[in-house]
Order: C-alpha cells, then sequence, then structure tokens
C-alpha cells in the first residue's frame, strides 16, 4: 500500500540522519568536554532507537487481521511509543544525576570553539526538516509511532538551542552554564517522555478519541431505516476506527432490507473516519407510525406463518381482526387448529384479551407442477373471451395472454390496462369479476393472474 511505503521511506531516511548526527554530537563533546553536548547526543542515540523500532513496527503495524490479532497490528505502535518513553526517562535521570555531579564538585567549562556550533545549527536544521516530514506522514497514515518520532525531533532542536546557550555561557567565563544546559535538556526530555506517555497508554486503554462518539452516531443515524442509536463504542487501533453500535431499525423490515442498512452504516462512518471498521447490531423496535394490520403481520412472521386477508375494523370498544391462515394442506385439523389459536392468543396478548379474533385456515397453495404452453388456438380463444367479459367497463387493452397446460388444469396469466387515477381496490374488483367470469366459463381453468397497469404514455 502506498501509506505503508510512505511511512516506511520516511522511518528509514530518519535512522540515517539520527545515526549520522548523534555520532557527530558525541565526537564533539568528548572532544570539548562539553556535558550538554554529550547529553544531546545521547538523546539523539535515543531517538535512534526509536527510529530503529518505529521503521520495524510499521511495517508490521499495517498487517491485516489473523487469527491470533482480530483487531489487527497496530497496537503495536503505541506498545513500542511506551517503551520508547521509558528511555527517554532513564536517559533524562542520568543526565540529571551528572549534571547535578558536576555542578556540586565544580568541573571545569568545555573548550569553546566554532565546529560544536556548526555542528548543532546542523543538528536543527536536519531535525526540523525531519519533524516536519514525519509530522506530514504521521497524519496521513494515522501512526502514532511516527507522530511519536516527530515529537522527538522537535524537542531536540530545543535542546540545541540549550545546548548552545550553555556553550556561550561557558565561554562567557561562566562555569556552570555547560551543567545547567544539560540539566535543561533531561528537563525538556521528561516533559517529551510525559506527553508521549499520556497519549499513548489513553489508546492503550481504549480512550475514545475526542468527539469520535458523536461523530460516528451523527453518521449512523444519518443513515435511512435506522430509527435511533441504542449504545455506541469507539476505540482505535492504529490507523483503524473500530466502531460498535446497537441500532433500532423498524421490525416491519425484510432481512435483506435490514442488511442494506448495514452496508449504508458502513459506507457512512467509513465517509467519516476514512478507515473504519463497524460492527452493526440491529434491533427491530415498534415505530409510532405502525398500524394494527402492521403489527399483526410482524406477529405472524415472528411465528413463521403466512397470513393474508388481514382486516382490521374499530367497533370502539374493541378490535375486530380477520385472517386467512395458510397451513400444509396435509396437515390435521387439530393440529392446523393449535396453530391458529396460537396464533389468536399472540394478538391478543398484543392488544388485550377483548380483541375479537377470527382466523380462517386454508391449505396452503402448493406448487404448481410442471406445465407446457397451451396451443395457439385455446391461447386465443381465451384471450378473446377476456376481451369480451371487459367490453365496456373500466379494464380495456387485454394483451399478453398467456395459457398454460398442467396437471392441476389450465393456469392464464394476461396483462391489461386501467385509468391511472382509478384506486387499486377498483382495479381490483373489477379484474376480480372478469376472472370469475372466465372459470365459470372455462370450469379446466384452475388459475387465473392477471397484471393491471396504467395506458403506455
Amino acid at each position: 500500500m502506498a501509506s505503508q511505503h510512505n511511512k516506511t521511506s520516511v522511518a528509514a531516511i530518519s535512522i540515517f540522519a539520527s545515526g549520522g548526527m548523534a555520532a557527530a554530537k558525541f565526537a564533539v563533546g568528548i572532544a570539548i568536554g562539553s556535558l550538554a553536548l554529550i547529553s544531546e547526543a545521547l538523546h539523539s542515540s535515543i531517538d535512534l532507537v526509536a527510529t530503529i523500532i518505529t521503521w520495524a513496527v510499521v511495517r508490521v503495524s499495517d498487517k491485516p487481521a489473523d487469527d491470533e490479532h482480530h483487531y489487527g497490528h497496530g497496537k503495536l505502535e503505541s506498545v513500542s511509543a511506551l517503551g520508547v518513553t521509558a528511555l527517554l526517562y532513564v536517559l533524562a535521570g542520568g543526565i540529571l544525576v551528572e549534571a547535578y555531579s558536576r555542578l556540586s564538585e565544580g568541573t571545569p567549562p568545555p573548550t569553546i570553539s566554532a565546529v560544536p556550533f556548526v555542528v548543532l545549527v546542523l543538528d536543527i536544521a536536519v531535525n526540523l526538516w525531519r519533524a516536519r516530514a514525519l509530522q506530514r506522514a504521521a497524519r496521513e497514515t494515522k501512526s502514532q509511532a511516527l507522530a511519536a518520532d516527530a515529537l522527538h525531533f522537535a524537542s531536540d532542536v530545543m535542546g540545541s538551542f540549550a545546548v548552545i546557550v550553555g556553550l556561550i555561557l561557558a565561554g562567557l567565563g561562566f562555569w556552570w552554564g555547560d551543567a545547567a544546559a544539560a540539566a535543561a535538556v533531561a528537563v525538556m526530555i521528561a516533559l517529551l517522555g510525559l506527553r508521549m506517555a499520556g497519549s499513548t497508554v489513553q489508546t492503550l486503554v481504549d480512550r475514545a478519541p475526542e468527539g469520535a462518539q458523536e461523530k460516528a452516531t451523527a453518521a449512523i443515524r444519518g443513515v435511512p431505516g435506522v430509527i435511533d442509536v441504542d449504545r455506541l463504542r469507539v476505540r482505535m487501533v492504529g490507523a483503524t476506527t473500530f466502531i460498535d453500535t446497537i441500532a433500532k431499525v423498524p421490525r416491519t423490515y425484510p432481512i435483506d432490507r435490514v442488511e442494506e442498512i448495514k452496508r449504508s452504516a458502513q459506507i457512512a462512518v467509513d465517509k467519516a473516519f476514512g478507515d473504519a471498521d463497524l460492527t452493526f447490531t440491529a434491533v427491530p423496535v415498534a415505530r409510532n407510525n405502525e398500524t394494527v394490520r402492521d403489527r399483526i403481520m410482524v406477529i405472524a412472521h415472528n411465528s413463521g406463518l403466512a397470513v393474508h386477508h388481514v382486516t382490521v375494523h374499530d367497533l370502539g370498544a374493541k378490535l375486530t381482526v380477520s385472517i386467512d391462515l395458510e397451513v400444509d394442506a396435509d396437515m390435521q385439523l387439530e393440529a392446523a387448529h393449535d396453530v391458529a389459536n396460537t396464533l389468536e392468543r399472540n394478538i391478543q396478548e398484543e392488544f388485550g384479551e377483548d380483541v375479537e379474533v377470527d382466523v380462517h385456515i386454508e391449505p396452503l397453495e402448493p406448487e404448481l407442477p410442471f406445465g407446457v404452453d397451451a396451443a395457439p388456438e385455446r391461447v386465443q380463444t381465451i384471450a378473446a373471451a377476456l376481451t369480451e367479459y371487459a367490453a365496456g367497463g373500466d379494464i380495456h387493452d387485454i394483451h399478453n395472454v398467456r395459457v398454460r397446460n398442467t396437471d392441476a388444469g389450465e393456469i392464464v396469466n394476461f396483462h391489461c390496462r386501467a385509468a391511472p387515477s382509478m384506486s387499486v381496490i377498483k382495479v381490483h374488483e373489477h379484474v376480480d369479476a372478469i376472472e370469475r367470469a372466465l372459470r365459470r366459463a372455462f370450469p379446466s381453468v384452475k388459475r387465473v393472474i392477471s397484471h393491471a397497469e396504467p395506458p403506455r404514455a
């Protein structure tokens, strides 16, 4: 991946830069006897170790999840940053001890020349360039390890300025200037470690990023079909934002519609966070605008029952419900009656004991047997009869007539047209009258399926 290549290349360049500048400062510091310069060289050496660790870690942290690391390898960056913080504190403590020793013993000041100033100015320029490059790469890749490395080099600039001040003081005759500058470097290192430790520990203990919960909640609530977000949790693993949410969806929605909502939610959080991994748990709930018929259909669906022709009448004091319940045609009456009674009880539990429920039991329509197309003459005869029965009514233009012969009888399909302003109930009544007339005239017709449509534009 491009981001992975960017992280590793920037980290690799930093290794060579850290090593070269650390060696130069250490050699000059030993030559002139400057504790401040040696301390800064040791600080750069720690940065070198940190950069090597960073370079190694970022090559692993972007690996995808596997059987042992279900959330990926991004936390390795946080662990490496915590290890570097510990090294910084060890270094800061050692420098402070040595600085105190020199101040208490009155150690002679270092030998002043132009060489250490040239090295330090060059070090400042290199560290500024590295800090900017690493910070830019850290923002692009959301790498905590690179961000920590960039902070190191930014602090090196302040440390180098402190060493310059110490050397100037020593050159002006203040013998304690170098040791004081070394102590200042140690304090800067300690403050840097404290800042790093704070952000790293927050990541390791899964503290949600500032504003991430509100941002993710708003993104998911904006998905059509989501009623509300009941719970949402956010955690960061490397550059990936892991989001775990429980969202409310209408209980009347079919499973495929709920799956569509989940996919839309994933797209929404990806857009909000860039790289997000969403765990979406849908909880079906009743909406305020659910009708009585909707609620009854949910009850039947939850029981795995096929129902149709659900009619509801409000008599003021009570509701009356009539339902056609389809069961296996071979089911014994006693078993079918038990199924109907269970459905009635479930409806009464939902609406109250005084609701009146009548369940009409009918055989589930079997799958039609294999059939063959009827002869063209038979199709023409059926089509002519349909046109005759529709003549003079609101249904017209009988077309696309098909007739098939099966063991169960003839199956007739046809299309027709009606006024676009006609209500569905009126269309159904007129078409139903045509279908009944056809079955009366042709007893061999087992079933008639019609499709009404508005006139052509």
